[in-house]
């Protein structure tokens, strides 16, 4: 049976988490294909908030095969704090997966995500510092050190003495800073983490495979979004892997044919983290309200997150490089209280109209966003159960929505609880 893929079609913070636990209710594996700890996702549960950052969100469900693919990169002591969370809260953990080709992130990774941050100066990334990028470097610089690598302590001591002769060389001839000691990693990553972590490690290819062949339900999930993808986002500001759709392929293993459908999450407004370019971002009372109501602070850093309008230009962009076949739009409670509402439907720059994202960045800087307005509804969202039961301005909204992106919407959040989503027949 083919697969979904969950995406983030702005810059994260979209709501992924939710709507991959709501979708994952009805699937047998859900698959994490790319990212680290620094996507951060909170799920809402009969009034309960569960913050994960490693471990799929189909762990909630009992029935569900949570797999962490080799896309992934993993600090084992933040995996095994966060399985600690779900298990002195009474959710097991007893099913998770973990592929021995995932990519390990080690002590030295996050130090030196620091300091390479703090060298940019104001020309600083605003990455996480959780070392998911000199992972990631390291991986394709081929002196990575992979999950399965637990499992053979003389490999193990060899990549890591390997590979701590150059950081070390950069530790303490770039930054001044003391070297790291080989004992002390292995100490920790072998002697504490690797006893622990070893049931889980597995095939995960094969795992994957096997549950699609035999008629399974499986549900990829990428972390960040569509416009923080190292390929297709707002290069550099950017994460360090693929989170568009096709990640799902290179980050689980699969092919372009085991994929039927694709579920592109949206907020019903936009924020991003960090510095990049943002055309409709706000910095008025409209902007507060967005941050305010819509508690739009992050999961892993509580940075506050910078607003703006909707954006149908990034989402007509995220339709083509993730084929999407659904929109699922989030937060749309948060425009309960204003009067207008204003939709980006294209971009000026140097006086120029722009309907299509604009390949080159420096246009990207300049551009000013060309808006259309719609009228608020005024009405509280957050009881409403029944597509029915929307007011007629909030239907035209989403009507307009789906005519500027040229992709239907067929589920709508209007809360935070795991009951509050609209599903729309299609």
């Amino acid at each position: 049976m083919p697969a979904t893929v969950v995406v983030g079609t702005q810059w994260g913070d979209e709501g992924k988490g939710k709507f991959t636990d709501l979708v994952a209710g009805d699937m047998s594996m859900v698959v994490r294909y790319q990212g680290g700890h620094n996507a951060g996702h909170t799920l809402v549960v009969d009034g309960e908030s569960f913050a994960l950052q490693l471990v799929p969100s189909g762990v909630l469900y009992p029935h569900v095969t949570p797999v962490i693919g080799n896309g992934v990169v993993v600090d084992p002591r933040v995996l095994l704090a966060e399985m600690d969370m779900l298990e002195s809260r009474g959710v097991s953990t007893s099913n998770l997966r973990l592929s021995g080709n995932a990519h390990l992130i080690l002590p030295y990774h996050q130090e030196l995500d620091a300091l390479h941050e703090r060298r940019l100066g104001k020309n600083k990334l605003g990455t996480t510092k959780r070392g998911i990028g000199p992972a990631y470097a390291d991986r394709s610089m081929r002196v990575g050190i992979r999950v399965q690598d637990l499992l053979d302590e003389k490999i193990f001591c060899e990549k890591l003495r390997a590979a701590l002769e150059h950081t070390n060389m950069v530790l303490t001839r770039v930054f001044n800073r003391l070297p790291v000691d080989a004992d002390e990693v292995i100490e920790e990553y072998l002697g504490r983490c690797a006893p622990r972590l070893i049931p889980y490690i597995c095939d995960a290819v094969g795992l994957v495979h096997d549950e699609l062949e035999g008629g399974g339900r499986v549900l990829m999930e990428g972390a960040q979004a569509t416009f923080l993808d190292v390929d297709h986002g707002t290069y550099p500001f950017v994460t360090s892997s693929n989170p568009i759709a096709g990640g799902a392929c290179t980050g689980a293993g699969i092919g372009p044919r085991d994929i039927d459908r694709v579920i592109g999450i949206a907020k019903a407004y936009v924020t991003r983290v960090g510095a990049g370019p943002f055309p409709t971002e706000l910095f008025d009372e409209i902007g507060d309200h967005f941050v305010d109501v819509g508690h739009e602070y992050g999961t892993n850093t509580g940075r506050r997150r910078r607003p703006g309008w909707l954006d149908a230009v990034m989402l007509r962009y995220a339709a083509r490089v993730n084929s999407l076949s659904e929109l699922a739009i989030t937060k749309l409670d948060v425009l309960d209280q204003l009067e207008t509402i204003r939709v980006c439907v294209a971009y000026e720059a140097d006086g120029e109209r722009h309907d299509q994202l604009p390949y080159h960045q420096s246009v990207l800087h300049r551009a000013t966003p060309i808006y259309e307005e719609l009228p608020g509804w005024g009405v509280d969202l957050s009881e409403v159960t029944e597509r029915s039961q929307l007011p007629s301005q909030a239907e035209d909204y989403l009507s307009f929505v789906e005519n500027q992106v040229g992709v239907p919407v067929d589920m709508v959040g209007v809360g935070p609880g795991r009951h509050q989503v609209l599903r729309f027949a299609t």
